[in-house]
């Protein structure tokens, strides 16, 4: 079985995690440091710690809806409790759990899958309200790096790619 790893940019207090949204939701949340309407806090969001995992999902910020990746900095403590608080997205249970976990194959500069499998956590309900309200502190534009990775990549430059990558290690947290 493939391995379970985190691997994140954090400091002791904070990680970040990625988002890729529309102009018409990333704007306001810029503005405001937080996610604002038209983002509706309480639906299903997911949250990825994994810069290259988010560059696949959405396709280097070249997907309709997710033109405009998000670097959110969150606290560590809660994102930790949800985490380990988190049920398998494949698990069928009764009612509907507000933290999801789902583990898929990390990728690489070329979107090939990796061998070990990188976190997304889903947050639902109150858990999605806390993530908006209590966990977030402050927002970054990351598109033009999503950017200039991709372009980097397409052109065969996976040095200079590498170069640009934000710095991410194993998080420190057993899963």
């Amino acid at each position: 079985m493939e391995s379970r790893q985190i691997r994140a940019d954090f400091d002791e207090r904070t990680l970040v995690v990625y988002q890729a949204y529309s102009p018409e939701i990333a704007e306001p949340a810029l503005a405001a440091g937080t996610f604002v309407p038209p983002f509706k806090p309480g639906r299903m969001t997911w949250v990825k710690p994994s810069f290259l995992w988010m560059a696949y999902r959405c396709g280097w910020a070249r997907k309709a809806g997710q033109e405009r990746v998000l670097a959110v900095r969150v606290l560590r403590e809660p994102f930790d409790a949800a985490v380990l608080a988190a049920v398998p997205s494949r698990e069928v249970v009764e009612g509907k759990p507000e933290i999801r976990v789902q583990w898929d194959p990390e990728r690489g500069l070329r979107h090939e899958a990796l061998g070990h499998r990188s976190l997304q956590l889903g947050l639902a309900g109150g858990a999605s309200r806390r993530y908006v309200e209590e966990w977030i502190t402050g927002l970054t534009d990351v598109t033009g790096l999503m950017t200039r990775v991709g372009a980097a990549v397409a052109a065969g430059e996976l040095e200079l790619a590498r170069e640009l990558l934000p710095v991410e290690r194993a998080y420190p947290l057993e899963v």
